[in-house]
């Protein structure tokens, strides 16, 4: 089993039950000293003490062993990336230090960071000449659920009932899927379905007309893009209250967080209608997540197989922990999550040597990649990308190319002998590991060609008699 140390959720456990160390040290039959060494994280936390936790305390054994830790310590790095703290000189020892002793400390640097970047200037400049408004924004409303799917998992069990249910009530079938959601709404909700020209939906791919009761859908879209509106429909007309439930508990801070949260789950239930949990998941195990296999049988895309593979986390009923990236041909990571363990960049552009963004080099193409952190963990990964269709600009009415996205799909090294795309790889060849980092400014390689900018671990030197594989690498 992996050595987990989990120090500060400890430490704020006992001081919640207003527990001395020695108090706690004898309800979990072991000595204070060595609760001392578990608290300030010398120790790794054995099964039997966590057992004894669960026995003694009722807490939740997954919340208590989640590794927020080290995913704390690397936002927070990343935070203190930014020019702004350049003078701090913080190092990652002090980071460690914060996050293992004063956890809710960390995390309320991680909000007040949030809130600095989210009230700058719009023409606002870091010392190193970065216009502040272009980088990645943190503290909107798209972050704010981003962060409660992270926390929940990425998987809605409502929401898969509800899915399950549907199916139950409808006699729905895989093959005819299409035609049985829109003989639901037409049935239960007495809502028609029509497929509308591009010129009269002005850029929009779906509209629903309340006093119509009509919904419509932009013949633009691929066939299993209308088959997912239909479905996100039917989550606002028929499961609105699960929807509004589970947002409220979310703890959003603002309307338009929570009508986006409204938005994500109902995406969420899409999925969910399209691809039922059970039969999908045998059917990933079966083909040993063979994304193009599950693409036909499903009548989906590649990005929503992908998607759909991150949910999968029904206790008992599990499918490999995935990491999910999507970021356009400018870098923007526009979804992300992981359930993988690799972290990925919050507050600013990602590594580019991750082949999500290799795959804009070859169109269509599965590009598949060993990536190594600089802690040495290492991940097994598959990108492409996936074309958007063309659309009529609302404003000229001509077309206009919406662009190209990437998609990255990742797990641990340990899971890649379950998926088809590692056959014939020597996973264990530490030659085909792609060195990778989060971000240039939180990666301690120094020997990275593809360097953009100094990283937070070297103090910057330049030599002007020196030219080493990039303007800040001259070793």
């Amino acid at each position: 089993m992996k050595a987990m140390r989990i120090g500060g959720r400890l430490r704020r456990l006992r001081q919640e039950r207003r527990l001395t160390q020695a108090e706690m040290a004898r309800e979990l039959g072991i000595s204070a000293s060595y609760l001392t060494l578990i608290e300030s994280n010398q120790r790794p936390v054995t099964v039997r003490v966590l057992l004894k936790l669960v026995e003694r305390f009722q807490v939740d054994l997954q919340a208590l062993t989640t590794d927020t830790d080290q995913r704390l310590s690397l936002e927070l790095m990343e935070a203190f990336s930014d020019p702004v703290f350049e003078g701090a000189e913080v190092k990652n020892t002090d980071v460690q230090e914060l996050v293992a002793l004063l956890p809710a400390v960390g995390r309320a640097v991680i909000d007040l960071y949030e809130a600095y970047r989210r009230h700058l200037p719009a023409d606002a400049t870091t010392s190193a000449g970065e216009d502040a408004a272009e980088a990645a924004p943190a503290g909107i409303p798209s972050e704010e659920v981003t962060e409660f799917i992270q926390k929940r998992g990425n998987h809605f069990p409502e929401l898969e009932e509800a899915a399950e249910r549907l199916w139950r009530d409808n006699e729905l079938s895989i093959h005819a899927l299409s035609q049985g959601l829109i003989a639901l709404l037409r049935k239960r909700y007495r809502t028609e379905v029509e497929i509308r020209p591009a010129d009269a939906m002005k850029g929009l791919s779906r509209r629903y007309d309340q006093h119509a009761r009509r919904l419509e859908i932009s013949e633009m879209l691929p066939a299993a893009s209308r088959v997912f509106q239909i479905a996100h429909q039917i989550a606002y007309l028929g499961h609105h209250d699960v929807l509004d439930r589970i947002a409220a508990a979310a703890g959003l801070t603002s309307p338009d967080a929570e009508a986006l949260a409204r938005a994500a789950l109902a995406n969420y239930f899409a999925g969910a209608v399209m691809m039922p949990y059970a039969v999908f998941r045998e059917a990933a195990v079966s083909t040993r997540y063979d994304t193009d296999i599950l693409k036909s049988r499903f009548g989906v895309s590649f990005e929503q197989v992908c998607h759909r593979l991150t949910t999968l986390r029904r206790p008992g009923a599990e499918g490999i922990p995935f990491h999910f990236i999507r970021v356009d041909i400018a870098g923007n990571i526009s979804k992300r999550f992981s359930a993988s363990g690799i972290h990925i960049a919050r507050f600013g552009a990602a590594c580019p040597r991750w082949n999500v963004y290799d795959a804009f080099s070859t169109p269509g193409m599965l590009r598949v990649q060993l990536s190594r952190m600089p802690d040495g963990a290492t991940y097994f990964c598959v990108a492409r990308t996936t074309s958007r269709a063309t659309a009529l600009s609302p404003v000229s009415g001509l077309p206009h190319r919406i662009g190209q996205r990437a998609i990255g799909l990742g797990c641990d090294v340990r899971h890649a002998s379950a998926i088809v795309y590692a056959d014939g790889l020597n996973l264990a060849d530490p030659q085909l590991a792609t060195p990778i980092g989060v971000s240039c400014r939180t990666c301690p390689r120094t020997d990275c060609a593809e360097r953009a900018m100094p990283s937070l671990f070297q103090k910057l030197h330049i030599d002007e008699n020196v030219r080493g594989p990039s303007t800040y690498v001259q070793a």
